[in-house]
């Protein structure tokens, strides 16, 4: 497990920079709109609080998972969000201890975790690893929806690298929540890092490509942003239509967010 522990220690960063954001709000400013529909600070909040104490459970106690796993069968597209919902009733600073004392317990579980050993969840089960490395997607890509609700600009970091690595091992599964069948070939991703360095997948002879910064290519597979108002450049139709439908995070597909609409 040696390469859990850079992982820990990247959604620990990832946890306190949005930590900074929303610690100094006022009750007030924590009701204020994000561009998820329905969804205020609070709720952002209240999901990541909500889902890292389940990954707890998944990672302690895997009989009390079974148990909420069979509670959640029969409305599994939105006991999520009726969770956040209510768990966003929770007074500011209540539910800003809640968070942060759930992602410390996640971290000191998962690091505990018998190497090999595969977590159940939602849909199949999951290393450590796999776990971890979806939190910090699911934080950033929550963050996001925070920092533009207040017209925050955040400073794109190296963990990013997480975010793009999901985004491309997810391409398949993109296509069947719309209904497609993904392309047989794989697709080359090229992404220019924060630092400059280039990130890569798949095989340099690939036919169909996009390449153009790691922020992006991340803002639109979390959905964040539409592909239309970023740089990313796409080689053969399959990739364009890929990032149309890029999804990074499970359940059904997302309405993503309208072109221009961060202008």
């Amino acid at each position: 497990m040696a390469d859990l522990a850079p992982l820990l220690d990247d959604f620990a960063a990832e946890c306190a920079d949005l930590e900074n954001i929303v610690a100094p709000l006022t009750p007030a400013q924590w009701q204020t709109a994000t561009p998820a529909p329905g969804w205020d600070i609070a709720t952002q909040i209240a999901h990541l609080a909500w889902t890292d104490e389940v990954s707890i459970i998944a990672a302690t106690d895997g009989e009390t998972f079974a148990k909420l796993l069979a509670e959640a069968a029969p409305k599994m597209f939105t006991f999520v969000d009726e969770a956040a919902d209510e768990l966003a009733k929770t007074p500011p600073a209540e539910l800003l201890d809640r968070w942060r004392a759930g992602r410390d317990a996640l971290i000191a579980a998962l690091a505990a975790v018998p190497a090999g050993t595969k977590l159940p969840w939602f849909g199949p089960p999951m290393s450590p690893a796999s776990m971890i490395s979806a939190r910090i997607m699911e934080t950033w890509a929550h963050g996001q929806d925070v920092a533009d609700a207040l017209g925050v600009t955040r400073t794109p970091t190296a963990r990013l690298r997480t975010v793009a690595h999901i985004s491309v091992r997810t391409r398949n599964f993109a296509y069947t929540v719309h209904g497609e069948s993904g392309p047989a070939e794989e697709f080359r991703v090229e992404l220019t890092a924060p630092d400059g360095t280039l990130w890569t997948w798949g095989p340099e002879t690939a036919n169909q490509r996009v390449t153009g910064p790691a922020i992006d290519f991340c803002l639109v597979a979390t959905q964040r942003r539409h592909r239309d108002d970023t740089a990313l450049v796409t080689e053969g139709p399959d990739a364009e239509h890929w990032l149309t439908i890029a999804q990074a995070f499970a359940g059904p597909p997302g309405p993503g967010r309208e072109a221009g609409q961060f202008a």
